[in-house]
């Protein structure tokens, strides 16, 4: 069996190479986005992976794994935003934004770990287009509690889309590199 922390990581860590990268050449300019800023972000990466997965070609020279990367990224920042709601420096430092960075992927991770052993890694059975599917079903999910102002009755909130949405890219990542 393999180890499912293991791959994460090794998964997590050219998603985290790349935030790095695009945070000293572009600075933290996305903390000007509001979360539903970020979650049409999101939309965008993930429909544009379902119509790779649909139509087999592509006219930009990015493929699929890229777009999972952006996916996982732009989770992760619309996470920082929602724990900074309060804090209204659009630029931060690349020390304090990577601390921050890498420890919403712990976060994540930690749930994955849980939902995994509850779920017995049900995942590896999936198909990369199902992630897909969920992805895009989260990301309604969380325009809709946007639209609610952030109130729900019995749903999980945007955070916890996020954070699967962030794992269920993971997944996908992991199943595309083996």
């Amino acid at each position: 069996m393999p180890d499912t922390s293991l791959q994460f990581d090794t998964v997590v860590s050219k998603c985290t190479e790349i935030f790095k990268k695009k945070t000293i050449d572009y600075g933290t300019a996305w903390r000007i986005l509001r979360s539903s800023s970020l979650t049409d972000q999101i939309f965008i990466k993930a429909n544009r992976i379902r119509t790779l997965q649909e139509t087999g070609s592509s006219k930009v020279n990015e493929g699929i794994e890229p777009e999972f990367i952006g996916i996982v990224n732009y989770c992760v920042m619309a996470l920082i935003q929602l724990e900074l709601k309060k804090d209204n420096r659009l630029e931060l430092p690349a020390d304090e934004v990577i601390k921050l960075y890498q420890e919403k992927i712990l976060e994540a991770k930690n749930l994955m770990m849980a939902k995994n052993h509850d779920y017995g890694e049900a995942w590896r059975d999936m198909r990369v287009s199902s992630l897909t599917d969920l992805i895009l079903m989260k990301i309604l999910r969380v325009k809709q509690i946007e639209d609610n102002k952030g109130k729900t009755i019995i749903s999980e909130g945007i955070d916890a889309n996020y954070s699967d949405m962030l794992n269920y890219s993971v997944f996908a990542l992991i199943h595309l590199n083996n």
